[in-house]
């Protein structure tokens, strides 16, 4: 695990008050999960969503709009971080730019833990190059109502169209009723062609599951259960890394998962306190993701066959 330590400051801060579990309970978490955490963050730059007074009833997080609330998100280097937190300089959207954590050891989760950080956000680039992912991500959201079991078939399909693609995609829960599928591709694309690549799949999704799939992006116009959303591929947007703590009561965690159990389990499945021994037991399903990189060539193909830009980014 290496051979830093981190001090863990009120370790009996109740983090998580209906489960009873404190501060130090999620720093042992994630020290239960190291290898899975690290593989999903390693390198990359990554906001922190920090709740230092934990989860309790009432609790909100500040916004663009608000600027006030009991947690918020970090996406610069906090002041006083130790020197060994590395970092990797971002342009966002609007132009300006910042050094964000792009955690390199265990020892930067479990600091960040400390500050109160529930749920990391790395983006599909490493520190290596900024500007081209490394990482697809397929995002199916599900419109308010909709249940878990109506994204799993969606997945299913997701799944035999990039083995028709010669690609291998990795599942997990989102901590909530979504899914979504990893890709590992060649760093060689923008953050436009990544989008864009997410839209033709999106759109062959609508076509096979013509009932269950919209890629509409203004949502009062969705009229089918699960979104496609493709603009989690855009610069600076970014969603919640495998093993991150869904900051509700029930300390519901991300979980990777393999095709063959998809069918089985529920979100619910997976908190804080079952985590650790599944990890222990099984290790983690997504390690496959440090392996071969995929082209996005036929992806694009089929973005170009239909006709399709790159999105805008919204």
């Amino acid at each position: 695990m290496g051979e830093r330590l981190v001090r863990v400051s009120s370790p009996d801060k109740p983090y998580f008050p209906e489960r009873g579990l404190t501060k130090l309970d999620v720093v042992r978490y994630f020290l239960a999960v190291g290898d899975g955490i690290l593989r999903a963050l390693r390198d990359r730059p990554t906001m922190l969503e920090r709740w230092p007074r934990g989860v309790f009833e009432g609790a909100t997080i500040a916004t663009r709009q608000t600027n006030r609330g009991d947690a918020f998100y970090q996406k610069r280097l906090p002041a006083g971080a130790p020197e060994w937190v590395r970092t990797a300089h971002i342009t966002f959207p609007s132009g300006r730019t910042a050094d964000e954590v792009a955690p390199s050891e265990l020892a930067v989760v479990i600091w960040a833990a400390n500050l109160g950080t529930l749920r990391f956000h790395p983006w599909p680039v490493t520190a290596a190059d900024v500007e081209r992912p490394d990482q697809l991500r397929i995002d199916l959201d599900p419109m308010p109502g909709v249940g878990f079991e109506q994204v799993v078939p969606v997945a299913h399909e997701v799944r035999a169209f990039l083995a028709e693609l010669g690609m291998t995609g990795y599942p997990k829960t989102t901590g909530g009723r979504g899914l979504h599928v990893y890709l590992s591709i060649e760093p060689r694309w923008s953050f436009g062609d990544c989008r864009r690549a997410v839209l033709a799949l999106g759109r062959e999704m609508q076509r096979r599951l013509p009932d269950l799939v919209t890629t509409t992006w203004w949502r009062e116009q969705r009229d089918r259960p699960v979104f496609v959303d493709y603009n989690q591929m855009a610069r600076d947007h970014t969603v919640t890394s495998a093993y991150s703590i869904r900051p509700t009561p029930a300390a519901l965690v991300s979980a990777p998962l393999d095709w063959s159990e998809l069918d089985q389990v529920r979100p619910e499945d997976f908190d804080v306190l079952s985590m650790p021994a599944r990890f222990a037991e099984r290790g983690d399903p997504h390690a496959g993701l440090d392996g071969d990189r995929h082209s996005l060539e036929p992806l694009l193909a089929l973005a170009d066959r239909d006709g399709l830009e790159a999105p805008p980014e919204r």
